[in-house]
């Protein structure tokens, strides 16, 4: 059983300090990324914002990501349980350090993925959620305690990781738990389009 100071440093992880009383933001990186793919983002849009951006700590033939997989869209169930457990312990720690009320996490493809696995058995840890490129190819347990989370989840229409069927799937699961569901589509692939951000930007701003 670990501790509060080693769930606060379970991640090598940027911060940035944030104005008393503001929201709180965990940003997600995708494989490939680091923990400064999307740590300035929220404050352009959220200027008072604190933030704070996890490092996958697993390698990919050097590209980092926050658990592993066996190949393209088939995940090593273990390691992602042993590891959304590490995460949403570490979540947890650094939202009772701060006393945010608003906590966002922001996600993208493997970083969407494992926010996502963490909202499943944690939902009293985020707020709001923004789903980019989101892939869970399985169909997770009801869970009644996302009832009136904000969930924004974005993908392409002709997105060849994710695709359209299983975004939509996911898309209507969390409708099933009774989330505050907003979608955006682009007709492109697995990359972060313009629409997205627009919408990524309406939903920080809330």
């Amino acid at each position: 059983m670990t501790d509060a100071k080693d769930d606060l440093n379970a991640y090598t992880f940027a911060e940035t300090t944030g104005a008393p009383g503001a929201p709180l933001v965990f940003t997600f990186h995708g494989t490939g990324g680091s923990e400064a793919q999307f740590h300035d983002f929220p404050r352009q849009i959220l200027p008072g914002a604190h933030v704070i951006s996890a490092r996958g700590d697993v390698s990919e033939m050097g590209a980092l990501r926050y658990f592993r997989r066996k190949a393209e869209g088939v995940y090593d169930m273990e390691d992602l349980d042993r590891r959304t457990t590490r995460m949403a312990a570490f979540v947890a720690a650094h939202k009772a350090r701060l006393g945010a009320g608003r906590v966002i996490g922001l996600g993208y493809s493997n970083g969407a993925n494992i926010m996502a696995a963490v909202a499943f058995r944690h939902p009293e840890l985020f707020t709001d959620m923004a789903l980019l490129h989101a892939l869970i190819p399985w169909t997770p347990d009801p869970q009644p305690g996302l009832a009136g989370t904000r969930v924004l989840l974005s993908a392409g229409e002709r997105d060849p990781i994710c695709p359209k069927p299983q975004t939509q799937a996911l898309i209507d699961w969390f409708g099933a738990q009774g989330a505050d569901v907003t979608t955006q589509w682009h007709p492109g692939g697995h990359e972060i389009a313009q629409p997205e951000v627009d919408a990524l930007a309406r939903f920080l701003a809330g």
